[in-house]
């Protein structure tokens, strides 16, 4: 699928960025190094650190993640069975690194989430866990929480098992890569993480950085091997696609905009917009289904703590279906709005306004805690079902605590009391945590974008409306809204079609039209872009 890339060709306005974003960790106050006692602490826990009883390093588990990732916490291993079919998610055992109450656990409780910013990142734990002992990297012996998902022929979730266990990935895929062995059968070239190339790996020298870092080296699976990777994604393509259409059963939805991201590459920086590739979805579907387990198995069990969003109201349904209206692709009164997304062809620029106009059915998402009573509210209605965050441990504060507890419930054991202590101060943790996140990461692509438009100030550009007006002032949700004047009167949200911009236009204009304006302003300092018609 093609990738847009846009990068920064003035050297002035290089250096500018690169100070920029690297001053973002100080105006948003994100956490520095890690406290010396948090590092003794995690010393200790790794020195001290077992690998479970229960043995299934035998399973042919794998990742998927972007090529640069190395904080793995998932791994995945699928098979057919009689009567459907037995997804393995392996999550990554955090919660044996983390002594409750320790240093460690309180740090992470100040810090929620790990924060990215495209100069690096701000991780949940220390590199030498989230990176190394408790990351999944292939041909690793490592810990996790296995998860067991008995699916029907169907797709429908049947059975659900949890349980610590020793698990051995045999390849670290990146999403291209997988999607491309795929398509045309080509072996994937990713990085696979220390100490990675198995026995029947051909190396190509060429592909090893200078260095020769362990933890980036390239591994061309082959023989024994990529008939495995090969047979997992195939069946993973399989179960993604019945999963998509149990999701479709269901009523729920799923944003599929493209997407913007900040990459560094070659000493500079570029924005990507690029399209989710099909096995991103299939894998999603697999992260989705674990979730759903896991919030039915609290919800049996009346303790624990769910991903909860309201359905959307009655006044922003109206406005939504007037919206779809005017821009020609009329939503059905009897289609659910999950399924109406789905039939949005997002290269068409009026849908692509659509698809962007949606994100006001996605509001109010939250925590909700329980212990000893089933909250009236269990619905996370995007996914139209219960739902929790339970796989992503290394990067998310939350799924540490909805690990532990799905295990002990699974056992029939009591849930561990310092589990159930943190439930009531989780939700304002997480939510400040991901306002944090949302900013810091908006700030960087409105930065990127000002670098890559500075140079361009007085050029035309075709561009596509996506929502407006509103009054001059209040930002558009992409930006910060600095540098706009008071009088300027109102402005609406655009996308530049080259390159893929999003950003501010002076003017009351209608979604979904497509327009010529001229860049009036690109300032790296305030990030702030803004456009005119002509």
């Amino acid at each position: 699928m093609p990738y847009t890339h846009i990068g920064v060709h003035d050297n002035a306005a290089q250096q500018q960025l690169s100070s920029a974003l690297q001053a973002l960790k100080t105006e948003f106050k994100l956490p520095g190094e890690f406290p010396a006692e948090v590092l003794a602490e995690l010393e200790r826990s790794i020195a001290a650190h077992q690998l479970p009883d229960l043995d299934l390093t035998a399973l042919p588990f794998l990742t998927i993640d972007p090529p640069s990732s190395l904080d793995l916490d998932q791994a995945m291993h699928l098979e057919r069975t009689d009567g459907g079919y037995l997804v393995r998610y392996a999550i990554a055992d955090v919660p044996a690194f983390v002594p409750p109450g320790g240093a460690l656990d309180a740090e992470t409780r100040l810090r929620g989430q790990t924060y990215y910013t495209p100069d690096g990142r701000v991780p949940l734990h220390p590199a030498p866990m989230s990176e190394d002992a408790a990351s999944l990297f292939a041909n690793q012996d490592r810990a996790a929480y296995v998860w067991d998902i008995g699916l029907d022929a169907d797709g429908a979730h049947t059975t659900t098992l949890v349980r610590r266990a020793r698990i051995r990935s045999i390849a670290k895929l990146g999403y291209e890569q997988a999607q491309k062995l795929l398509d045309d059968g080509a072996a994937p070239t990713a990085p696979v993480g220390p100490g990675a190339a198995a026995e029947d790996d051909v190396r190509a020298e060429d592909d090893v950085p200078a260095e020769d870092d362990a933890a980036t080296r390239l591994s061309h699976p082959t023989g024994a091997v990529l008939d495995q990777v090969r047979a997992t994604l195939e069946l993973l393509r399989e179960i993604g696609l019945l999963r998509i259409e149990r999701e479709r059963e269901r009523g729920g939805a799923s944003l599929n905009v493209p997407q913007q991201e900040v990459e560094f590459v070659d000493g500079r920086y570029r924005l990507v917009f690029r399209p989710a590739l099909p096995i991103e979805d299939w894998n999603a579907q697999i992260s989705l289904l674990t979730g759903m387990a896991a919030a039915t198995l609290m919800l049996k069990g009346k303790v624990g703590i769910l991903r909860t969003m309201p359905e959307p109201d009655a006044g922003s349904i109206a406005h939504y279906r007037r919206q779809s209206v005017a821009l020609g692709k009329p939503w059905p009164a009897d289609m659910p709005y999950g399924e109406f997304l789905r039939t949005l062809d997002t290269s068409d620029p009026k849908q692509l306004a659509l698809m962007h106009a949606a994100r006001s059915l996605f509001r109010g998402a939250g925590y909700t805690p329980f212990d000893g009573e089933v909250p009236a509210k269990t619905i996370q209605a995007a996914v139209a079902h219960e739902y929790a965050h339970t796989t992503a441990p290394l990067r998310r504060l939350v799924d540490r605590f909805v690990l532990v507890i799905c295990a002990a419930l699974c056992a029939g054991e009591e849930v561990p009391q310092w589990a159930r202590d943190a439930l009531p101060s989780l939700p304002g943790i997480m939510m400040a945590s991901d306002q944090l996140a949302n900013k810091v990461d908006r700030a960087a692509v409105d930065t990127v974008e000002a670098a890559i438009l500075s140079s361009y100030v007085g050029r035309e550009f075709d561009a596509v409306v996506l929502s407006g007006p509103r009054p001059n002032g209040n930002g558009n949700g992409n930006g910060n809204g600095n540098g706009h004047k008071a009088d300027a009167g109102p402005v609406s949200s655009i996308q530049i079609r080259e390159p893929a911009v999003d950003a501010d236009c002076q003017g009351a204009l209608e979604p979904g039209t497509t327009v010529r304006v001229k860049l009036l302003q690109a300032d790296i300092a305030t990030r702030t872009v803004l456009f005119t018609t002509l």
